[in-house]
């Protein structure tokens, strides 16, 4: 099989040791250790462990050669500096789009920015292209309200159409994704490649020892993730606020993430007088896996948006990996998964009975929870399995080259 030079335009590379995805790093690990040269472009990224010295710099991580942009993205900047962050980055893989030596071009969105590069690549370097869709963005920003002006609507929108009609492939992350793109713009050459369960990581994680003393003699259920406006973790609070009123004292609801509206939330957990919520901040990747051991759920929360129902949220496939049930609270794809493989419970955004009741039933009912962990392990190890998706999405670039 020919050998292939990737370079790789992702803005949030990190490892396992950083608390954010790793699904660059681990499909590009597992594509250097099969021979092929992969570049990947990035930037600084909070949540990532990934660090820079100087504006660009050169690095080698696992067989990776990681070139990062010195530029800090973080979820607590407002949204002008956050533009700023995306322009900067953009500039600069840009021009390393050019000089570069590369076969195939594989770029990573949102942002949406990431699109100059990608375009730099294929047209101006003529390089096929793999556009690759982790949000469906600008939609996302325009239906959650950050992205206002008519005018910047349309830019953004025509550079998504841009995109996809330079691409000769477009991966994305969930088949809703996929249906709304060939919906919307007539593709047909889009593939869904979703996240994936690392559970060789979270199987082999011991559980977390000594907890802390408001967690111990308690059945834990988890959120793992980030704390902006998309994922509306208020919902949580209310459930816990619920479970209070019924005097449930058995369960504690733990909050590992961080973002920009973490220090609101604990403001409103303190107003609520909420004992039974605990916010333990930024954790790695391998503390969450010992965390979600102990855990008796993992909760999946998402404003209540059409758009965000076609997401693929990371946090679903680590709780999967680790054999963890799923409450959640999105109503497309996420959904039909759960209900069709019994590894979870779907429950109704912004009601807080409804989570409520599902955490009580699943931290009560062992055998209800037992037949839901043990689903949720296998599908995993059978439908999102890191290396069958790895090969997969390898698979997409050898043909798109």
């Amino acid at each position: 099989m020919t050998k292939l030079s990737i370079i790789y335009f992702y803005q949030y590379f990190g490892t396992p040791k950083g608390g954010w995805s790793t699904r660059a790093y681990e499909f590009a690990r597992r594509w250097a250790a099969k021979g092929h040269t992969v570049t990947i472009v990035t930037s600084v990224y909070d949540k990532s462990d990934h660090r820079c010295k100087g504006f660009l710099s050169r690095q080698e991580i696992d067989g990776i050669d990681v070139v990062t942009v010195n530029v800090t993205l973080s979820n607590k900047h407002g949204f002008a500096y956050r533009l700023y962050t995306f322009a900067a980055y953009a500039m600069a893989s840009s021009f390393i789009a050019l000089t570069e030596r590369y076969d195939v071009v594989l770029a990573s969105s949102g942002p949406i920015t990431v699109g100059f590069p990608a375009l730099t690549g294929r047209y101006l370097k003529r390089k096929p292209l793999v556009f690759e869709v982790r949000d469906l963005w600008p939609e996302g920003a325009v239906q959650l309200g950050v992205l206002r002006r008519c005018w910047a609507q349309r830019l953004a929108y025509a550079l998504e159409r841009r995109c996809y009609r330079a691409a000769t492939e477009i991966v994305t992350l969930s088949k809703d994704m996929t249906r709304s793109i060939e919906d919307r713009f007539r593709c047909m050459n889009v593939h869904t490649v979703p996240n994936a369960a690392d559970v060789d990581l979270f199987q082999s994680a011991r559980a977390f020892e000594p907890l802390p003393e408001p967690c111990r003699n308690k059945k834990l259920v988890l959120y793992t993730g980030s704390l902006g406006i998309m994922d509306d973790v208020g919902q949580i609070l209310q459930a816990a606020g619920e479970l209070k009123r019924r005097e449930n004292d058995e369960v504690m609801l733990v909050i590992i993430g961080d973002g920009q509206e973490r220090i609101r939330l604990e403001t409103e957990a303190r107003s609520m007088s909420l004992q039974n919520v605990i916010f333990l901040g930024l954790r790695p990747k391998i503390e969450v896996a010992q965390w979600l051991r102990r855990a008796v759920a993992a909760l999946v929360v998402f404003k209540n948006v059409a758009v965000l129902d076609t997401c693929s949220p990371n946090k679903m496939f680590d709780a999967f990996a680790a054999g963890v049930p799923v409450i959640q609270t999105t109503q497309g794809w996420i959904k039909s998964l759960l209900s069709r493989e019994a590894c979870g419970i779907t429950v109704l955004p912004n009601d807080p009975g409804s989570m409520a009741d599902a955490i009580a039933l699943v931290s009560s009912n062992q055998i209800l929870r037992e037949k839901l962990a043990t689903n949720a392990g296998r599908v995993a190890r059978s439908l999102f399995d890191r290396d069958q998706l790895a090969q997969q999405m390898l698979d997409i670039i050898i043909t798109a080259a």
